[in-house]
């Protein structure tokens, strides 16, 4: 199975580094020197790495044949992917990949279905799971220990304790001013 593991962003200097935009939660196994990585476009790869390091917070990548800015530079916006073996696991016991996670059924604590993850949007803050309703709605939910009660990868389900208005019309307001009492 293949998954996208990096994005390959703005040359860096003139030796042929690229800035890149990591999109896996283990860079220092999917983007080690001498990992081969196919590409989107695949006409840009495969792409062997051959060093890496951190400056300024941002993961440098250099690729085997790739000597100068100008073709760093051709490879802008190419997407790297990983092949993976779909039975692997993350090192972490509470992380799971995309593809664990697509298409589990999204249940209260009480067992009202409320829909099926479809996909999931990684922002810099936190990931969301977009759940599609049975009405063909969506609904976005984040991926955050208070919210996210349990994932059961055997039954295929993800149970979730919303605070009130995350998946209804039914939000609660707290102000001293609705109770009619004077501060």
């Amino acid at each position: 199975m293949q998954l996208v593991v990096a994005r390959i962003g703005r040359a860096h200097g003139i030796k042929g580094e690229v800035t890149v935009e990591v999109r896996t939660d283990e860079p220092e196994l999917r983007l080690a020197p001498g990992s081969v990585l196919q590409t989107e476009p695949t006409a840009a790869g495969p792409l062997t790495i051959e060093a890496g390091r951190v400056h300024s917070g941002r993961l440098l990548l250099r690729f085997e044949g790739v000597r100068d800015r100008n073709a760093a530079e051709a490879l802008r916006n190419t997407l790297l992917i990983a092949e993976v073996d779909p039975d692997e696991l993350p090192e972490e016991e509470d992380e799971f990949y995309d593809h664990q996670l697509i298409d589990l059924d999204v249940v209260l604590e009480d067992g009202t279905e409320v829909g099926r993850i479809t996909e999931i949007s990684h922002l810099p803050s936190q990931d969301l799971f977009i759940v599609e309703r049975p009405d063909g709605t969506e609904v976005m939910v984040p991926f955050v220990e208070e919210i996210v009660a349990e994932i059961d990868l055997e039954e295929q389900r993800c149970v979730i304790t919303p605070p009130p208005g995350l998946i209804d019309d039914r939000a609660e307001i707290a102000s001293s001013r609705d109770t009619g009492e004077e501060a």
